[in-house]
């Protein structure tokens, strides 16, 4: 079930972008989710490969959990530590991951400049540019679509 997000400053109600923003627009969220997808399970890990103090850790996967992004399990090693699993909601989110990756390979890097990359694991190649298409499976530019509300 998908809890209603109140109005507030970045949330424009009919908006998806704005109520992904309120979600997962903050420095923490979406890197807990790229190490998530990188096998980071456990909260201890999560907090020294990000460098992200306790608390905001904990208030980050507390408010992920709840919105179903992960799921808390018992660790799968047997031990009595509990890991976060990325739940089928949170899988999804891959596609978004990985368009901001390669935006930023883009844009944020120079000509030559070292940085890691995402491969395929069986083929070691890196993956396609990811790029909206119709439904159709045509490349669509920004110009080419437009946002259509829906009554309510």
């Amino acid at each position: 079930m998908v809890k209603p997000l109140t109005d507030s400053a970045s949330t424009a109600p009919a908006c998806p972008v704005a109520r992904g923003v309120d979600l997962l627009g903050d420095r923490w969220s979406l890197l807990i989710v790229r190490d998530a997808f990188d096998g980071v399970r456990r909260f201890g890990d999560f907090q020294s490969g990000l460098g992200v103090a306790r608390s905001v850790l904990t208030n980050r996967l507390k408010n992920l959990v709840e919105a179903g992004i992960f799921e808390v399990r018992p660790a799968s090693d047997g031990t009595s530590y509990q890991e976060y699993v990325l739940t089928a909601k949170g899988q999804s989110l891959f596609p978004v991951v990985v368009a901001f990756r390669q935006w930023a390979e883009q844009h944020l890097f120079a000509p030559h400049e070292a940085h890691s990359q995402l491969v395929d694991s069986t083929t070691g190649q890196p993956l396609g540019l990811m790029q909206p298409v119709t439904a159709q499976g045509q490349v669509i530019a920004p110009e080419q679509t437009r946002v259509k509300k829906n009554p309510a």
